[in-house]
C-alpha cells in the first residue's frame, strides 16, 4: 500500500472512534465556560468598580508580561487560519457533518472562546493601542502561515501536539504570574484557557500514539521530518504596521523568554515529553529509515540542550506598538 493511501486508511480508522475523541476531550456548548462568566458584567451595580480594578491591575503588569499576554491574545485571534488548515487535511471532507470535519468545527468552537475573552479583557483594561493590535491581527490572519506540514495528516497531528502543549504552558504561566501579583481575574482567566488547550493537547497526543500503532514507522518519519524542521510557533508571521510580515516575531518571543513565559527550555521539555508520551526509545516494528529517525530524535534533546546553555537570555528590550505609552 502506498503511503498516501495508508495515511488514509489511519485516518479512515481513527475517524470511528470521533465520537469517543470528542465526548472525551471537548464540552458539551451548554456546560463549558464563555468568555461573559469571567468578564464584568455591563448591566450590573458594580461595573465602573470591576472596570477600575481590572484597569488598576493591567496597569501594574510588567512590560514583558504585558506584551506576551496581547501577543497569546493575537495568537488565539487568528483561528480562520488554524481551522482552514487542519480542514484541507488529506482524510478530512469538508463536505461531510461527521468525523474529522465535525472534530475540527469543535475544537475551532472551543478556541474561538479563547481570542474572545482576552481580547475583551484587553479592550477594558486602558493600557493597549486597540487598534495597532487588530492591524497586528488582521495582519496576520491576512498572512497565514506555512508550518511545514502541507496537508499530510501525520505531521500536522505531531504539530498540533507541540504547538498545544505550548500553548497550555504560555497561558498557564502568564496566569501564574498575574496571580503572584494580586491579579487574580486574570489569572482566573488565563487558567482556563490553558486548562482548555491541556485538553486539547491530550487529544492530539492521542490521535499521534493511535497512529503509531497503525503506521508506526510512517509516524516516526513525520515526527522527525517535524523536528528536522523545527516547530515553528504559529504567529511565526507576526507584524505591526508598516512592517513586513515575520518582522516582529523575534522581538515577541524574546519578551516571552525575559517574562520567563515560554522559554528554549520549554521547547525542549515538550519534546522530552512528546518522546516519552509515545514510548519512542523503545518503539518496534519499524523499517530501516524509521530507526533511524528515531534514533536521531532520542539524540535531540541533549544536542539541543547544549546549543540552548550556549544561547545568552535576551536581554534588548523592544517597544511594542500594541502599548500604549
Amino acid at each position: 500500500m502506498q503511503e498516501k493511501e495508508l495515511q488514509l486508511e489511519v485516518m479512515r480508522t481513527l475517524e470511528q472512534n470521533m465520537d469517543e475523541f470528542i465526548s472525551s476531550y471537548l464540552t458539551p456548548i451548554e456546560k463549558i465556560w464563555q468568555p461573559s462568566d469571567f468578564l464584568p458584567d455591563s448591566s450590573g451595580e458594580n461595573f465602573k468598580e470591576e472596570i477600575e480594578e481590572l484597569q488598576t491591575f493591567a496597569r501594574e503588569m510588567p512590560y514583558d508580561l504585558f506584551v506576551t499576554l496581547i501577543g497569546d491574545c493575537i495568537t488565539e485571534e487568528a483561528l480562520p487560519t488554524y481551522e482552514s488548515w487542519l480542514m484541507g487535511l488529506e482524510g478530512v471532507n469538508q463536505e461531510n457533518k461527521t468525523g474529522w470535519t465535525q472534530w475540527v468545527r469543535a475544537w475551532t468552537a472551543e478556541e474561538n472562546r479563547h481570542g474572545d475573552l482576552l481580547g475583551k479583557y484587553l479592550y477594558l483594561c486602558g493600557r493597549v493601542n486597540m487598534r495597532e493590535m487588530e492591524i497586528t491581527t488582521h495582519h496576520l490572519i491576512n498572512d497565514g502561515f506555512d508550518i511545514g506540514t502541507s496537508s499530510d495528516p501525520f505531521k500536522n497531528f505531531v504539530y498540533t501536539s507541540f504547538q498545544e502543549t505550548a500553548t497550555n504552558i504560555s497561558h498557564r504561566r502568564v496566569g501564574t504570574l498575574a496571580k503572584q501579583s494580586g491579579n487574580k481575574k486574570l489569572a482566573q482567566m488565563c487558567g482556563v484557557i490553558a486548562a482548555d488547550e491541556a485538553r486539547h493537547a491530550k487529544a492530539y497526543k492521542d490521535f499521534s500514539a493511535r497512529i503509531f500503532e497503525m503506521d508506526a514507522s510512517g509516524m516516526m518519519l513525520a515526527f522527525e521530518d517535524m523536528m528536522r524542521r523545527k516547530i515553528v510557533m504559529p504567529a511565526h508571521l507576526l507584524r505591526e504596521s508598516g512592517q513586513k510580515a515575520g518582522e516582529l516575531w523575534e522581538h515577541f518571543s524574546d519578551a516571552a523568554q525575559r517574562a520567563m513565559v515560554y522559554t528554549g527550555q520549554d521547547y525542549i521539555n515538550i519534546l522530552k515529553d512528546l518522546l516519552e508520551e509515545w514510548k519512542i526509545e523503545g518503539m518496534k516494528n519499524l523499517n530501516d529509515k524509521a530507526e533511524r529517525a528515531r534514533d536521531y530524535l532520542m539524540k535531540l534533546p541533549d544536542r539541543l540542550q547544549r546549543i540552548s546553555d550556549r544561547i545568552p537570555a535576551p536581554q534588548l528590550p523592544y517597544s511594542f506598538k500594541w502599548v500604549k505609552n
